[in-house]
């Protein structure tokens, strides 16, 4: 039910409180340190992988924002309270996921456990991960009811738009839902990054909320100061988390560049950027075989001209539409695209045989 005006805010207002209080509970300061010996305890960078890995398992599993900002503040409650082996800590992140995407999602988008193991690649078994999930619980009282860092950025973003309905004509998306899921992915980037660790997840929301308002209102100083006295909040550590958030979203890049042609490769699953002579890999956001051991992370741009092996090329004559168009070495520099991509046996998409890649134009 939506209310309106004084209601309206008095409802937000009570929301907060309730988050704060529900995470000065449960919040307690955790951030991984590099040890000298990789072998006896988890890493800052061990800590943020599996998380990207939980990201791609959310993507291919079709779930909720909320079910990964779950699973990311169990995973963390979880290491701050047990000191565990790196060997252990696939099955610990899944065990989350599970645990997150069953207290989240509704019953019949709850991935099947045999077929998580399965298809998320996390080297254990259902066994395993039910085990886990009992040592979990028993970690964490059995209280998986916490308030999230997307909790707040919910919250934050309610205030400002229910406080300053000007918001609403000068927000980059045709809808306030539209703004608050660019930020949601904002959010989940910084919660993939150990040194923000320091920080509530009241505070880090607030700090990508403030970021935000900074292009959009005149006034944001004086909106962020009302949600800094509604949050109780330190505006000196505000100012930290906005400088090292500000950083590490400068690092987000869009996952397909505009108004650039790409090369599918049907093998790696992956999108080759063909960018004047330099082709940069797009992985996919389904973790195979493709993937370098690092997690699918982008590798870097391989500047050399590429030998593609297409089709050949068909009788010289009026081209059809569909048809494609091979790529030489000479052409690395410009790239031409092949008419739209449709399916069938004039599609530029590879046939059952074919190798692959092809140069397409992706609608």
């Amino acid at each position: 039910m939506k209310f309106s005006g004084p209601l309206e805010s008095q409802r937000l207002s009570l929301l907060l409180e309730m988050a704060i209080s529900r995470e000065a509970q449960m919040w307690k300061a955790h951030v991984p340190k590099i040890q000298p010996n990789q072998d006896v305890a988890i890493s800052p960078r061990q800590r943020d992988e599996v998380i990207q890995w939980l990201a791609k398992l959310k993507y291919q599993f079709h779930l909720y924002p909320e079910t990964l900002a779950l699973a990311i503040s169990l995973l963390d409650r979880f290491l701050a309270a047990v000191k565990a082996h790196p060997k252990y800590l696939n099955c610990i992140a899944i065990s989350c996921f599970f645990l997150a995407a069953k207290t989240i999602e509704e019953d019949e988008r709850i991935p099947v456990l045999k077929v998580l193991a399965r298809d998320s690649f996390c080297g254990c078994s259902p066994a395993e991960i039910r085990r886990m999930e009992k040592i979990i619980l028993d970690k964490l009282n059995w209280d998986l009811h916490m308030a999230t860092p997307l909790d707040f950025l919910h919250i934050f973003h309610a205030v400002a738009v229910s406080s300053r309905p000007q918001l609403l004509a000068l927000l980059p998306t045709p809808s306030p839902s539209q703004h608050v899921a660019a930020l949601t992915k904002q959010l989940l980037h910084c919660m993939a990054c150990f040194q923000l660790l320091q920080f509530k997840g009241s505070m880090l929301a607030l700090a990508i909320v403030s970021l935000e308002l900074e292009k959009l209102l005149p006034d944001w100083l004086a909106l962020i100061i009302e949600l800094l006295q509604k949050a109780q909040m330190d505006s000196s550590q505000l100012i930290h988390c906005r400088e090292l958030v500000a950083h590490h979203l400068s690092t987000l890049q869009p996952s397909l560049l505009p108004n650039s042609v790409y090369v599918y490769s049907p093998l790696q699953q992956t999108l080759v950027t063909c960018n004047r002579g330099a082709f940069h890999r797009q992985p996919s956001s389904v973790p195979g075989p493709g993937f370098s051991q690092d997690n699918g992370r982008p590798e870097a741009p391989v500047t050399a001209t590429a030998t593609l092996c297409p089709r050949p090329p068909a009788p010289a004559g009026r081209r059809q539409a569909g048809q494609r168009v091979p790529l030489s070495p000479s052409a690395a520099g410009v790239c031409h695209v092949a008419a739209g991509a449709t399916m069938g046996p004039g599609s530029p998409w590879p046939q059952q045989g074919e190798k692959g890649p092809y140069l397409v134009r992706l609608n």
